[in-house]
């Protein structure tokens, strides 16, 4: 009797403890097989956005030195690109690539990442969709939180491209390159100047990926939910042509503000010109007018639109091969 009550406890513990293995074992996979997938969308959505940037970096470029042209000046961004090419060659559409790369694997990867991990977050399992103004909304924080990332790189980029118009009017530049260009902003600026234009600069990431994030989650799936196109290279195009318009509408007073605001330095006073983002606006409107909030619209219009095509292609096709399911 004694005998077969310790078999009893023993098989009862035998069980409960091979029941556990069983019960933690595919729980561990389940995780670890997350983790992976996760790690592979960070590393897909890194190459995505660097093969997009490199592709469309002389539109940046342009943008950029047509948004710091003054009213005084005007000029078109045709005339800034040919300005570029008869001065520094080709070469000189590339300035500041290096930091844009740079800045790329941490904000896109996070943003893109993040807003999905968000979306999953926030979805039940009655809906397996959300409204707009949802995506809108987990769209705006994941831009955020990218951004106040890699605001350091995109900090340099900015100043890098700005150093060539100063060659191309015959002046030395500031930076001798990115690393250069980090040093010096540090020892001038201090740490925190790394962050400089960081307010501007997530207001604008905030409103971008609100349009661009949002809208082409939402977009995609109006094309394939109404049948226009299946989930392919179609549904993507036209998704990412609405997103890339919405995005340039919301974001480029933001982004005037944001070029303004990272490319000032310090004054031999100590002062600068703009004292905030909100100085930067209102004085922009002042002297420029209203419509110089929209200034280089139309080339951050046509980088946008490629880069969105490129990137999500590309991110797309990617995530296909790589046996992940579509963003």
């Amino acid at each position: 009797m004694i005998f077969f009550l310790i078999s009893s406890k023993h098989f009862a513990s035998e069980f409960k403890t091979d029941t556990r293995r069983r019960l933690i074992r595919p729980m561990a996979q389940e995780q670890a097989q997350a983790r992976s997938r996760a790690t592979n969308k960070i590393a897909l959505a890194s190459l995505s956005a660097m093969v997009a940037e490199t592709t469309t970096f002389p539109i940046d470029i342009t943008k950029t030195r047509l948004q710091l042209h003054a009213a005084a000046h005007p000029v078109s961004a045709f005339q800034v690109a040919t300005d570029i090419l008869r001065k520094q060659g080709v070469t000189g559409l590339y300035k500041g690539l290096s930091p844009a790369l740079l800045r790329h694997l941490f904000y896109t990867p996070i943003r893109t990442v993040g807003y999905e991990q968000l979306r999953h977050a926030f979805i039940s399992h009655d809906n397996d969709s959300l409204s707009l103004p949802s995506k809108a909304l987990i769209g705006g924080i994941s831009g955020v939180i990218a951004q106040v990332v890699a605001s350091p790189a995109d900090l340099v980029k900015v100043r890098m491209q700005a150093d060539g118009r100063m060659v191309s009017q015959g002046l030395e530049p500031r930076y001798a390159g990115s690393l250069d260009a980090l040093t010096k902003i540090i020892n001038a600026e201090g740490y925190k100047g790394l962050w400089r234009g960081v307010f501007p600069n997530i207001q604008r990431a905030f409103l971008v990926n609100m349009g661009e994030l949002a809208c082409y989650d939402h977009a995609k799936h109006f094309v394939i939910h109404n049948q226009i196109a299946s989930d392919n290279i179609y549904a993507h195009t036209l998704a990412s042509m609405m997103s890339g318009l919405t995005a340039t509408t919301i974001s480029c007073p933001a982004d005037v503000v944001k070029t303004r605001m990272m490319n000032q330095v310090v004054n031999e006073d100590g002062s600068y010109k703009y004292r905030n983002s909100y100085d930067c606006l209102i004085k922009t409107v002042r002297f420029e007018g209203f419509r110089a909030l929209w200034k280089g619209f139309f080339p951050t219009w046509a980088r946008l639109g490629p880069w969105q095509f490129v990137f999500w292609v590309s991110y797309e096709k990617f995530r296909l091969i790589a046996g992940l399911p579509s963003f």
